[in-house]
Formats: C-alpha cells, structure tokens, sequence
C-alpha cells in the first residue's frame, strides 16, 4: 500500500523561509540538459497542464516545451490565472477534459501543480472516463479534519483572493464530496512531492491507496521551484511514457535514476 507521509503539522519555518532557492532551480535547468534530453519520449497522447494557486499558463512554459520536446501534445487549462477552488474553474475543466478526449480519440493525462493538483484530481473524478493518469506536484490533496496546515501566510493569501473564509469553504462544496472523502479516481495517480516544500507540508501532497495505482514520490526541492525543477521534469516523463493500461510504480533507472537517488537518499535532510 502506498501511505501518506507520516510528517504532522506544518511545513519547517526554514523550508518556508528558503522558498526563494526555487530561483536556482530555475538558473540550473539548463546545466541539467543533458539529462533531460535522456528521458524517454512520449506516445503523443494528450497532456494538460493545470497550475498553482495565483499562477497562470506562463508559470507552466518550461514543463510545456520539455513534455512537447519528448512528444506530447501538451495544453493548459486555459482559463487564465488560477484564484482558488472556484465553481467556474471546475465546471470549465471538466468540460475541456472531454473536449480534448473527444477530440484527439484519447485519454487525457492530467498534471497539476499544488492547487492545480486539486483540479487535476478533481476532474479524474468527473470525467474518468476521459483521463489515463493523474500527476500532481507538491498538491495538498490530502488535507486533514484539522484543516490546512500550510503557512499562516498562505492561509490568508488565500482568504484574501479566493474566498474570506479560506479553502475550508470550498471544500465543503457537495460538488468536493469526494474530494473531501479522499476518494481516489479510478486511473492510477503519483504524487510528487518534497519533505522540504515550504508551502504544503508531506502529509497533505501524499496519499494513501493500493500500489497498483497509487504512488508517493519524494522529489528534493522547494515548492515553488518543482515547475522547474529537472529531477521533477524527469519523474513526469518517465510516468508519461508509460503504455496505457500498463502501469507500474516508478523504478529510478539509467542516468536520471542514478541523479534521483543521490539527491533523495533517505539521509539526506532535503
């Protein structure tokens, strides 16, 4: 079974002070080249790109041209800035999930990044029938009764753009119900996610579920940064080019493997 992690309470005061190193996770990309032009290629099916709270397609662009570079026909939502779990957003996805599934004669893979990992996970319940798999990157998808135990700041970035209440008020939407049960789609799912994210602490982007289609992914870096991030960008091809209907845990292999291990060993504090 793959379990949450057991990480409680909030992210570490550093890793939310330090979110800043996503900058060098943006200036070495380019050195990381070499190794991303080693992921396996893609099978062409469609991929769609959702993005994070307060960001919009422009945060997705590195993503966007390496999963096109490796083959796939890659799109985003479309529907502009991302400003909470709002019903217009939901609806609209959902509607571009099937459009694309009807257009192309394919399933859709799903890729969202923090709250956009709550959408994707969203419309893999709607429209399952339209979706092959689900990828979310550092996304609070498993918030407890408690509530989200992400920074105060956070919180109130949130109460101040999306809703006065906070997210609680959107998760308690009957159209979230399971969502909020923690229902899983019924398409294999993987959860990347970094025990140093500053903003949505490991218990909240992990899941629990059988390991024949459920999967945690411990990535090292910040939260803001895992759009850019190569050992991110590697992970998602990897689980991309898997055959449809075939899926299997990931297993870290060949130069991007040997990369993946050194930087996620379990003695390392990141």
């Amino acid at each position: 079974m793959a379990t949450r992690h057991p990480h409680r309470g909030a992210p570490h005061t550093l890793h939310s002070l330090i979110e800043w190193r996503a900058l060098l996770e943006m200036a070495m990309l380019p050195m990381a080249w070499p190794m991303l032009a080693g992921a396996q290629p893609g099978d062409g099916h469609p991929v769609l790109l959702l993005p994070g709270f307060m960001a919009d397609e422009g945060t997705l662009v590195a993503l966007k041209l390496f999963l096109r570079g490796r083959g796939y026909d890659v799109q985003t939502w479309g529907l502009g800035r991302n400003i909470g779990f709002q019903r217009r957003h939901a609806e609209a996805l959902e509607k571009k999930i099937r459009h694309l599934h009807h257009k192309t004669g394919r399933t859709v893979s799903l890729v969202g990044w923090s709250l956009g990992g709550v959408f994707s996970m969203y419309g893999a319940l709607q429209a399952s029938d339209c979706v092959r798999q689900v990828i979310t990157l550092g996304s609070p998808i498993s918030v407890g009764p408690e509530g989200s135990r992400s920074p105060p700041l956070v919180k109130a970035l949130y109460r101040l753009i999306a809703h006065p209440m906070g997210p609680e008020v959107h998760v308690m939407q009957p159209r979230v119900k399971q969502l909020r049960e923690r229902q899983l789609p019924p398409v294999p799912v993987s959860c990347l996610y970094s025990i140093s994210d500053g903003v949505v602490p490991p218990q909240e982007a992990t899941v629990d579920g059988p390991d024949s289609q459920v999967e945690n992914i411990r990535v090292a870096g910040s939260h803001t940064g895992l759009g850019f991030n190569a050992m991110v960008m590697c992970v998602v091809a990897d689980r991309l080019a898997q055959p449809e209907g075939h899926w299997q845990p990931f297993q870290p292999a060949g130069l991007p493997g040997m990369a993946y291990r050194l930087l996620t060993h379990e003695a390392l504090p990141i």
